[in-house]
C-alpha cells in the first residue's frame, strides 16, 4: 500500500512539472533561433572590398568568359588545364552564390508557436529600425492562408509550386499548435483525475490517470515532431534562393523546444508510473465465517 502511494504521488507530480514545463514552451518564442551576425559581416566585406576613388566594381554575372592561358592551349587538354578552368568555375560559381545570398535580408531571429521575433542585440541596423518604429520587433505567425504573402512577379509553376508548398506548410502548423494544446488539456484532465482518485483511495481512477497521461504524451509527440518536420520543409523549400539559409549563418533549436521535448518525457514517466501503481495494491480480502452445523440437521 505504501509504494502504491509513492509511485502515485511520484507520477502525480512529474505531470504537473510537465504540465509546467510544456505551459513555458507554448508561452515563449525560443523553439527555433537563427544567428546571422557571420553572414552580415561577410556580405559588408564583400561589398567593401575595394573603396579606392575611381573603381568600379562589375558584377560576375555580365563578364564573358576568359580563355585559358596560351601555354595551355599549346599543351592542349592537359590535366593542369582541366585543373585551372575547373577552379575559375568553382570560383566563379562562388562568387555569384555570395552575390545571390547577400542581395537578401537575414536577420537573426528566434520564432515560436505565436511570434517570430527579432534577436535583441544582434543586429544594430536593426535595432535602430526598431526604436525608430519602421518595423516591429515582432510578427504573429499565420495560422490562416492569404495569398498577399506569395511573391509577385515570377513564372506561374514556380507561382503554384510556392502556393502547395505554403499550404503544407500552414498545415504542419496548424497540426504542431493543435496537439501541443491537445497534450496540455488532457494531461491537465488526467491529473484531476489522479489526485481524486488518490484522495479517495480509488485504484481504476489512478489507472485511467495513468491512460490519460500517456494518450497526451502520444499528442505531445506528433506535436514536435510535427514542429520538426515543418522547418526541415521550410528549410528546404523551393526555390532555395528565397527560402533557404546561407551556410554562414547557424540556426538550431531553443530553450523552448527543449523544455516540451522535457514535458513529453516527464508525462510519458509519470503515466507508466500511474499505470504501475494499481498493480501494486493488495485488495482486502473479507472472510465470512459459515454457521456451524448442529447434529441432526441438514
Amino acid at each position: 500500500m505504501a509504494a502504491m502511494k509513492i509511485l502515485t504521488g511520484t507520477g502525480l507530480f512529474l505531470a504537473f512539472c510537465a504540465l509546467g514545463l510544456l505551459a513555458m514552451a507554448i508561452c515563449t518564442d525560443y523553439w527555433y533561433e537563427t544567428d546571422a551576425r557571420r553572414h552580415r559581416e561577410r556580405c559588408k566585406n564583400y561589398a567593401n572590398k575595394r573603396n579606392d576613388p575611381g573603381y568600379i566594381y562589375i558584377s560576375n554575372h555580365n563578364l564573358p568568359l576568359q580563355m585559358p592561358p596560351k601555354s595551355l592551349e599549346r599543351k592542349g587538354n592537359g590535366p593542369d588545364a582541366g585543373a585551372l578552368i575547373r577552379g575559375k568555375r568553382h570560383f566563379l560559381a562562388a562568387a555569384s552564390a555570395m552575390e545571390s545570398h547577400c542581395s537578401r535580408q537575414f536577420n537573426s531571429t528566434v520564432s515560436g508557436l505565436w511570434r517570430k521575433c527579432h534577436r535583441e542585440g544582434f543586429d544594430l541596423e536593426t535595432e535602430d529600425l526598431i526604436h525608430k518604429g519602421i518595423i516591429q520587433r515582432c510578427t504573429p505567425v499565420k495560422y490562416h492562408y492569404s495569398s498577399s504573402i506569395l511573391p509577385r512577379h515570377l513564372p506561374i509553376n514556380i507561382t503554384k509550386t510556392i502556393r502547395q508548398d505554403e499550404w503544407h506548410a500552414l498545415h504542419l502548423r496548424r497540426m504542431t499548435a493543435g496537439f501541443v494544446g491537445m497534450a496540455v488539456s488532457i494531461i491537465l484532465f488526467g491529473w484531476i483525475i489522479g489526485v481524486l482518485g488518490c484522495c479517495q483511495q480509488h485504484d481504476l481512477m489512478q489507472y485511467v490517470a495513468g491512460l490519460l497521461f500517456l494518450m497526451g504524451g502520444t499528442c505531445c509527440i506528433i506535436s514536435l515532431c510535427t514542429c520538426v518536420a515543418g522547418i526541415n520543409f521550410e528549410l528546404s523549400r523551393y526555390p532555395r534562393y528565397m527560402y533557404g539559409l546561407p551556410e554562414d549563418i547557424s540556426h538550431g533549436y531553443g530553450w523552448s523546444m527543449f523544455c516540451a521535448w522535457g514535458g513529453l518525457g516527464l508525462t510519458l514517466l509519470a503515466g507508466f508510473l500511474c499505470t504501475l501503481a494499481p498493480s501494486l495494491s493488495t485488495p482486502t480480502r473479507t472472510t465470512t465465517h459459515k454457521p456451524r452445523q448442529e447434529n441432526g440437521t441438514v
